[in-house]
């Protein structure tokens, strides 16, 4: 929701220096990270169309909590009964 319209490759590049995770729904951040080999913090791609936001949220806390020493330099797709960490 932050910096709404800024360049995907902008984007990536702020949570890296920062530190940070990026979640996100925009599936073309697969492609900067696997296409384009840009580096990254760690990206968590949101794959739960048609869910309500609370439980959306629930889901993506679980994973971060569950996998955090995981998701640090991974790409995380979460998925209805499925989470893929690719490193």
């Amino acid at each position: 929701e932050t910096n709404r319209g800024a360049d995907d490759e902008v984007i990536l590049a702020m949570k890296n220096a920062d530190k940070r995770l990026l979640l996100t729904q925009d599936k073309d951040f697969g492609e900067l990270v696997f296409r384009l080999k840009n580096v990254h913090y760690g990206v968590i791609l949101i794959r739960l169309e048609g869910y309500k936001p609370a439980l959306k949220a629930e889901i993506v806390l679980k994973t971060i909590v569950k996998h955090k020493d995981e998701l640090i330099n991974s790409f995380t797709v979460i998925q209805p009964n499925a989470i893929r960490i690719r490193r």
